[in-house]
């Protein structure tokens, strides 16, 4: 059984049709070194994490939340509180009311659908409750799947841009709110997923 911390429907904030969204906790240090630490969640993204990069990163999470309102958000499978993985924003520098959109998932989610349903209960979120203007999202040149995934979002590709964690240019995307209202959203009830799925978007 993967690590699932105590955890209750009360304390998701947002919930799609088999995901609730809740705050990452200092407690939550076994679930976080579960994701972060595991090479294949993190190839994309310049990982694995040691045990004190975990112990890092989950304290700038809490600290991105507190300062922002805004983190990478825990992911937790409402039928049976596994915890799958997490999905959220972090700001973004721009002239606009910008925010980054990112997602790691276990590998035992994968190809799902589950990314891209947390995805778009994120990007509703970030447009319609945050009022976000604008989001980023960026992915490693060699994850495909997180190309194919945030084009079926919307996203379009602006430019590459240098990705400190891995050294490299990643192409990068940005998806507009329109007109004030919820962007242009795909495929609302489909749960399939696309061949592929990715198990991570930056």
């Amino acid at each position: 059984m993967l690590e699932s911390p105590s955890t209750s429907r009360d304390d998701h904030f947002l919930r799609t049709e088999r995901i609730g969204f809740r705050l990452w906790r200092a407690e939550d240090l076994p679930s976080a070194a579960g994701l972060w630490g595991d090479p294949e969640v993190t190839r994309f993204v310049g990982g694995p994490l040691s045990t004190e990069a975990v112990e890092k990163r989950l304290a700038a999470e809490i600290a991105s939340q507190e300062a922002h309102g805004v983190q990478y958000w825990p992911l937790f499978l409402l039928a049976t509180g596994e915890h799958l993985g997490c999905c959220g924003l972090h700001p973004y520098p721009s002239p606009e009311r910008t925010l980054e959109l990112g997602f790691h998932l276990r590998p035992a989610f994968w190809r799902r659908g589950l990314a891209r349903e947390a995805a778009q209960a994120v990007i509703r979120h970030a447009f319609t409750d945050l009022g976000a203007d604008l989001l980023f999202a960026g992915h490693h040149p060699g994850n495909s799947a997180s190309r194919a995934l945030l084009e079926s979002l919307g996203f379009r590709y602006v430019r590459d841009e240098l990705y400190p964690p891995t050294g490299l240019l990643h192409p990068s995307y940005l998806l507009r709110r329109v007109d004030g209202d919820e962007p242009v959203m795909v495929d609302e009830g489909r749960h399939e997923g696309i061949p592929d799925e990715p198990g991570t978007c930056r």
